[in-house]
Formats: structure tokens, C-alpha cells, sequence
């Protein structure tokens, strides 16, 4: 049985960088006498080293917080508050030492100063866990470790100057946070723990390593056990101590579904609502639209229009319209909602959707990038109505053969508004009111899609679990989407339209200077992790040569495991080797689809970048010169950032509803697949649903376990019996924890194993 206490908060840490426990269940106890009071002595010493370490940081931290006073040696002691002669005689030994390491200067014979010439870095915190953080700076080539009482009070994500403190040689560099230059935010999510004239709130974010004190007059009506939001109003001078904050907002009893969807909305800092002046602007705009206007346009009213989309949808951003040419091609215009016509630069609407950057899909609701007046009205193109777009028009044969582009603004009339099922349903009979025209689409966009793979694209499916919720917001059931023809057909065409964009605006630019354009990028994948995952599916019986050609070798991969329990975990890792897709000013191109050039133009109501390509593509289709690319740069990389907090938002409202769901089926059994390993536990995707949760070290009472990292797996140290990753088993659930989103399993059995 494993000793440590393995019901910590932590799991799997950041990039790998767990503490190791050290305890050991088991080990002999028959060493001498001799021996034993030997390990005694030098706990003892490394106790004092220990304490003299903590006391040299505590006597450099208190000059760091006044770098530019003198003070003379009986100063220091009323500062640290020493008092007795034991006290003065190490303080004194301290700052001997700390000139000599030429961290204090010693001025006229009894005076000291901090050496501003210390090696002091500016870097970004990475909270490893509740006890330490990593500094990640430019400056340096190694992460600096500090630990939380020297963070002064630093949060993930901090910009902080740290003071890297001398170590010993090939030792971890560690050091001292000396100032926080900027905070990332002020407002934490927590559960009120309240006393009889004041509470502490609790945060949710479990690296967190401090409590926030609200006074009386803070509380602003929050009861004990309610999901709150609390902004800090004041932080200490000293360690030890805990911030003080105010109540801004309380969403209720914690564990009811509107009180943790707004604590997950709180704690991603998603808006709750429109600032006023955004919503009266939107409001003021005419809906009417000019024959002055119409005729700046290419019409396509006449032509046959259609939407597909979700069947619960409210904002259309991209119709289709078909026609057939004399010469006997098809004429294809993928229209987008031209939502820069209604959305000006410098307009209040513009900064909103610049600082929101993209729309937000939780379990339940949509938080929107543009205000409903705009995404379900003027710019969604709605069936029967009349409605601005921007518009790549292609001509194409039946086999996918481009002839002829052209892109520019337009007016449409969608005909139609189809859901997914009832376009699918006209794929597969045949049968329905345009049923000739989606069945062209759909063959066309087979031999599109054909063509991508053929050129090298990526072929995964990834796995979306979706939510059938009751008027409560309780989970009834969990299902993972299945996407059929009529998705993918869509989708072909969305692609095409992005990459010919992305073409367009990089070719104009032969032969000059190329002309600044908004790119989605992929990288390719990391070679180390690449072999890495080779090493690993190969124990799965599937080879994957990362010398090779990576494209065909992954999508060979995705058809041997389609259908099969690995599939999910194996995609997943497949996924975690190649790099993350990012907005950028660069052409760089797109690993995953193969495509040298590529651009998002075609969800502009809920995607900023898109309204940035729209922008851009008018200054260059009106002959405009191309604006600076400075801005732009900025505006990309906001984006990414926002893209990647509002990924997490949406998966921490999966993982409390699958928590949520889960609740209601402790006792029972499930197969599942062993996800991930960690020294804390083994995490099981639960087949059935995709819930996945951990089988916990400590639970394991046969033997005690040992996590071999290198080969993703736990071992026995006495039966040597072996968990792997990818291992087929039988787990029990144990409980369901809303508070912390975790769900905990017994281990039943191994159904199979993977050698």
C-alpha cells in the first residue's frame, strides 16, 4: 500500500514537474544502532542547514523590499523583530556572508545596502503546484524554482522581478520574488468559509497557496458555502499573512448548476454581460439596407441559398449557394456574414470584440463575442431575409477541379435553414426539397477531402462530448457527438475558402514585400515526442516511423485504431506531439490540413481574426497599400491567448458535468482504458462516456507502487505487477467531488494488458 498521502490536490502537474514524496511503505527496518543515530545527526544538520537557508532569504527579502535604503545593523534587527542575543549573532553571521557573496555592500563599516547589481530577472510565473513556482524568463536558460513563502503573494501567470539566489553547482537555481510587476488578475473564485464577524475564502484554483480574509464589511451578503467572487483589495507586506479581499459577487449555494457555471465563467474571466454603451450601440444600427449599398454588391439573391448548422444554433455565419454554368460546371459561393460593414474600427463594438476575441461555448449557454442584436440578427443569415455577406465564389467541376475564384462582398437570400440531421437525412435518402443540390455538395466535398489527404493532411476525429440537460441544467445523460457527411461537407468548404483567402493575400505579394495578412499556423511535430509516441504505440502492436513520412504514418495509425478501445488515448497522445495552432502575421502554413498558406475568414460573429481577414482582404482587393504589421503581431497573439482560456472555460463546464453525472452512479462498474499514470494515481477514461477519473495509488492495498514515467506505467515493488497506459480494465465508482471536479475509481480488475 502506498504511504504517501496520495488524496493531495495536485494530479498531473505542469510539463511533468511533480514533487516526488520520498516515503517509502515497507523498507527494512533492521539497520544498526549506529546507522540510525548517524541518519538522526544528519536530518539534524540538514534541519539547521534548512533553518539558516530560510533565515539568509528572510534577512535578503527585507532589504529587497526597500532596495534603495541604508540600514545600519541595529535597524535590521527592529525590523526582523530580534531580540535575543542568539538571534543577533546569526543575523550578523547572515549579513557577512551576504557581502561577501556581494548581495549586500557594507558601507562606512556598520551600514548595509542591497547590491542593485545582483542577478535579478524579470520572468512569468508557472505555478507548479500549492508549494512552489517556476520563473520562466527570457533571461535565463534554466526555470528559477521559488517557493511560495518568497512569491510575495504571485499568482500563475505573473509578470514578477526575482532575485536568482548563488547556488551550489548543479543545483536547481532558486530565488526570491522582489517585486510583482503585473498582475494577471485580482479576482479569485472560492467557496466563503465564514466565521462569527469575518470568513476566508477559499479559492477553487487548487495550486493556489493562500486563503483570502474578508471582513465584516466584505462579506456584502455572502452565506457560508456559497460560490463567490472575490476581488482582492490588499496584499501583505510580509509572508505569512493573507490577502484581504471584498465580495464582489456571490452566485449562490456551491454544487447548484448556476453557481458553478458562473463561478467557471468568474474564474476564466469570461463577462457576464455587455458594458452598456456596447449594447446601445449595436442597438442604433439600422437594419435597413440602401440600394446604394445593394448596388456596391455582386447579388446572388436569385440564386438557390442554403444554411447548415446545429439544429439549436441562433447565429448563421456561413450559407451555401449552388448553381450550374453553361460549360457545365458548378458555380460554389461559400458566403460569410459581413459583420466589418456593421462593425466599425475605433467603435466601441470593435473594442469589445477585440477584447473578447472569440465567442464561448460552455455545457449550457453561449457567451457571445458580438451582442445578440448583431450574432442572431443583423449579421445572422437567417432564412427569407435579405442579408449582407463577404464572399469567396468558386468554380469547380464534379471531381473538385478549381477553374476560377473571386472574392468580394455580396447580398444573399437564404432559402432554406437546415439542421445537420435534416441535410444528413437528404444525403442519405436522397429525397427532400434540395436534396439534388446538398447531394452535388457532398460529392464535390468528398473529392475535396480526398485530395487533402492525399496531399498529406491529418485525419483525425477528435472526440466531443456533448450534454442532454434537464430545465435544472442536470446532466440526463452523456454522449459523444458523431459527426456524419453533412458536417464534413460543410467543413470542406469552410477549408477551402480559408485557404484560397490565405492564397490570395500571400501571392500579392511576389516578387515585394508580402503584404500583412492574418494565418492560422500549425507546426509540425516536436521530433522528441514524436519518437516518444512511436516508442509507445508500438506497445499497442502499431508502428508509426518518425522517420518517415509523419502525415501518412499518423493517418495509417488513425485507421488501424478506428473503432477500437485505444482509439481516443492513442489520437489524444498523437495530438499532444505536434504544436498548438496559433494566430500569426507569419505564412508559416498548417501542418495538421497541409496547406502552405491558410486563413480563418469564415466564422467572423464569433471569431475576431476573421474580422481582421475581412479587413484585410477589402484594403488589398480595393488596391490599398498594406498597413503595418506591428498591430496586427499584438492583435494575433491576444487572440491565441483568448482562443486557449476559452478552450479551458469549455472544459472545465464538461468536467463538472461529467462530475455532476457521475454522482448519481456511485457503486457502479464501467470499462475504461488507462488515460494517463502519475506517482499520485492512474487516471481511466470511462469507455461508455468518456468520464474519466483516478484510480488512486493509496487505494491499491496488494503491494505498494512505484510510477515508471519512461514507459507510462505503475509497478509493484513486490509482485511486480504492471499498469500501463493504454490497459483495458474494470473500475468501480467511489464518489464524485463537485467541489474539486475530480471523480475518484476503484480498480476491479485488468481486463487487458498492452506488453
Amino acid at each position: 500500500m502506498r504511504s504517501k498521502d496520495s488524496s493531495k490536490r495536485g494530479g498531473r502537474d505542469k510539463d511533468g514537474r511533480n514533487e516526488k514524496g520520498n516515503s517509502r511503505r515497507g523498507e527494512s527496518s533492521s539497520n544498526s544502532r549506529g546507522s540510525s543515530a548517524r541518519g538522526e545527526s544528519s536530518r539534524k544538520d540538514k534541519k539547521r542547514d534548512s533553518e539558516r537557508r530560510s533565515a539568509k532569504t528572510i534577512v535578503l527579502e527585507s532589504f529587497s523590499n526597500s532596495p534603495d535604503t541604508i540600514f545600519t545593523v541595529r535597524q535590521i534587527f527592529r525590523r526582523l523583530g530580534i531580540v535575543d542575543k542568539k538571534g543577533r549573532e546569526t543575523v550578523s553571521d547572515i549579513l557577512k556572508t551576504l557581502v561577501r557573496e556581494n548581495k549586500l555592500l557594507l558601507i562606512d563599516g556598520d551600514k548595509y545596502q542591497l547590491n542593485l547589481r545582483v542577478n535579478i530577472i524579470t520572468g512569468r510565473v508557472d505555478l507548479a503546484n500549492s508549494k512552489y513556482a517556476y520563473i520562466v524568463s527570457e533571461e535565463t536558460e534554466e526555470d528559477v524554482r521559488v517557493f511560495r513563502e518568497h512569491l510575495k503573494y504571485a499568482m500563475d501567470g505573473d509578470t514578477v522581478k526575482v532575485e536568482v539566489l548563488p547556488t551550489m553547482q548543479g543545483g536547481r537555481a532558486e530565488g526570491v520574488v522582489v517585486e510583482v510587476l503585473e498582475r494577471t488578475r485580482t479576482e479569485l473564485v472560492g467557496i466563503m468559509q465564514l466565521s462569527k464577524n469575518f470568513g476566508f475564502v477559499v479559492p477553487d484554483f487548487k495550486k493556489l497557496y493562500f486563503d483570502v480574509f474578508v471582513g465584516e464589511r466584505g462579506l456584502n451578503g455572502a452565506e457560508a458555502g456559497d460560490k463567490v467572487l472575490v476581488k482582492i483589495v490588499e496584499w501583505p507586506k510580509e509572508s505569512g499573512k493573507n490577502p484581504t479581499g471584498e465580495v464582489i459577487r456571490v452566485f449562490g449555494p456551491a454544487g447548484e448548476h448556476e453557481a458553478e457555471i458562473h463561478s467557471i465563467m468568474a474564474e476564466f474571466g469570461l463577462p457576464f454581460e455587455f458594458p452598456e454603451t456596447v449594447e446601445e450601440e449595436a442597438e442604433a444600427i439600422s437594419e435597413k439596407i440602401t440600394a446604394a449599398e445593394i448596388a456596391k454588391r455582386r447579388d446572388f439573391r436569385d440564386v438557390t441559398t442554403f444554411t447548415i448548422d446545429p439544429a439549436d444554433a441562433k447565429d448563421f455565419d456561413d450559407a451555401l449557394s449552388i448553381q450550374k454554368l453553361e460549360n457545365g460546371n458548378w458555380e460554389i459561393g461559400v458566403h460569410i456574414a459581413d459583420v466589418t460593414h456593421y462593425v466599425h474600427p475605433r467603435s466601441v463594438l470593435e473594442k469589445e470584440a477585440f477584447h473578447r476575441a472569440t465567442s464561448v461555448y460552455l455545457v449550457d449557454r453561449t457567451i457571445p463575442m458580438l451582442p445578440e442584436r448583431l450574432s442572431n440578427g443583423l449579421c445572422s443569415l437567417r432564412p427569407n431575409e435579405e442579408k449582407l455577406t463577404f464572399s469567396a465564389v468558386f468554380e469547380l467541376d464534379e471531381n473538385g477541379k478549381l477553374y476560377n475564384e473571386w472574392f468580394g462582398r455580396t447580398i444573399i437570400y437564404s432559402d432554406r435553414r437546415f439542421a445537420y440531421e435534416e441535410a444528413q437525412e437528404r444525403i442519405e435518402t436522397g429525397e427532400g426539397d434540395f436534396a439534388e443540390e446538398i447531394n452535388i455538395l457532398n460529392s464535390i466535398a468528398k473529392k475535396l477531402q480526398a485530395k487533402r489527404f492525399q496531399n498529406g493532411a491529418i485525419s483525425f476525429e477528435t472526440t466531443e462530448v456533448k450534454f442532454k440537460l434537464d430545465e435544472n441544467g442536470k446532466p440526463l445523460y452523456v454522449y459523444v457527438k458523431e459527426r456524419k457527411d453533412a458536417h464534413k461537407l460543410i467543413e470542406e468548404f469552410m477549408l477551402l475558402a480559408n485557404k484560397k483567402v490565405a492564397e490570395y493575400v500571400y501571392n500579392l505579394g511576389k516578387g515585394k514585400k508580402r503584404p500583412t495578412m492574418v494565418y492560422r499556423t500549425h507546426g509540425s511535430p516536436d521530433p522528441d515526442k514524436l519518437s516518444t509516441f512511436s516508442l509507445f504505440a508500438r506497445k499497442f502492436g502499431y508502428k508509426v516511423d518518425p522517420d518517415g513520412d509523419i502525415s501518412k504514418e499518423l493517418n495509417n495509425l488513425t485507421e488501424e485504431i478506428e473503432g477500437k478501445p485505444e482509439q481516443s488515448v492513442l489520437q489524444n497522445l498523437a495530438i499532444r506531439t505536434m504544436a498548438k495552432a496559433k494566430y500569426s502575421t507569419e505564412p508559416e502554413g498548417h501542418f495538421g490540413l497541409a496547406f502552405a498558406h491558410y486563413s480563418h475568414f469564415t466564422s467572423p460573429i464569433r471569431r475576431y481574426p476573421d474580422m481582421m481577414a475581412h479587413r484585410l482582404l477589402q484594403y488589398y482587393l480595393d488596391g490599398e497599400k498594406s498597413p503595418e504589421k506591428e498591430d496586427y503581431d499584438a492583435r494575433c497573439q491576444h487572440s491565441s491567448e483568448m482562443e486557449k482560456r476559452a478552450a479551458d472555460a469549455e472544459r472545465a463546464s464538461i468536467k463538472y458535468k461529467q462530475v455532476e453525472f457521475m454522482k448519481d452512479t456511485i457503486g457502479n462498474e464501467y470499462k475504461g482504458i488507462v488515460s494517463g499514470v502519475t506517482e499520485w494515481g492512474i487516471f481511466v477514461e470511462i469507455e461508455e462516456n468518456k468520464c474519466e477519473g483516478m484510480v488512486r495509488l493509496s487505494d491499491l492495498n496488494d503491494d505498494y507502487y512505484e510510477l515508471d514515467a519512461n514507459n507510462y506505467r505503475i509497478i509493484g515493488r513486490q509482485n511486480k505487477r504492471i499498469i500501463s497506459f493504454g490497459d483495458e480494465v474494470l473500475v468501480r465508482v467511489k464518489s464524485a467531488n463537485l467541489a474539486d471536479r475530480t471523480i475518484d475509481l476503484e480498480l476491479v480488475e485488468t481486463l487487458k494488458q498492452h506488453k
